[in-house]
């Protein structure tokens, strides 16, 4: 715990002093309008970014495939959007890193690889909801089906 709070100290500062020494060579305003600006615009693009890796875990899904390099890049694009919220032209930088998609595809195979995260990339098989078969979405052949008339009583 004390390694993360003295990385966010850390960081903290950095960005502190990164925005006085920009700020001391465009001026306040400018700067302050230049960090509200890559906040709007790196959000729009975590946006088309996430549309984009989300039709692509569609597509894989509906040929079987386990989509785990479209979840960690959809993981690794909330985290691009995190960054690129928070004011500071540091965290805007590895925000702007974390959008390439070359970059979190090669990041996302490196994690899948690793011991932390154990996903199975085989394919899948679609189970049956418990849901569907209450609903009658999907009725077995041979069922019986009752017609009546219920009234509510409150």
């Amino acid at each position: 715990m004390g390694k993360l709070f003295l990385l966010l100290v850390g960081l903290v500062v950095l960005e502190l002093t990164v925005m006085i020494e920009v700020g001391s060579v465009i001026g306040a305003l400018p700067t302050v309008g230049l960090l509200i600006l890559t906040a709007i615009l790196g959000s729009s693009l975590v946006r088309s970014e996430g549309l984009k890796t989300l039709f692509s875990a569609q597509q894989k899904m509906q040929q079987g495939e386990m989509p785990g390099r479209e979840v960690m890049g959809g993981m690794m694009l909330a985290l691009a959007g995190l960054l690129l919220i928070i004011p500071g032209f540091v965290t805007d930088f590895f925000g702007i890193l974390l959008l390439q998609p070359w970059l979190r595809n090669k990041l996302a195979d490196k994690l899948i690889g690793s011991n932390q995260f154990r996903m199975q990339m085989g394919g899948f098989q679609r189970t049956q909801s418990p849901f569907e078969q209450s609903l009658g979405d999907h009725p077995k052949q041979g069922g019986t089906t009752i017609e009546g008339e219920f009234e509510r009583k409150e």
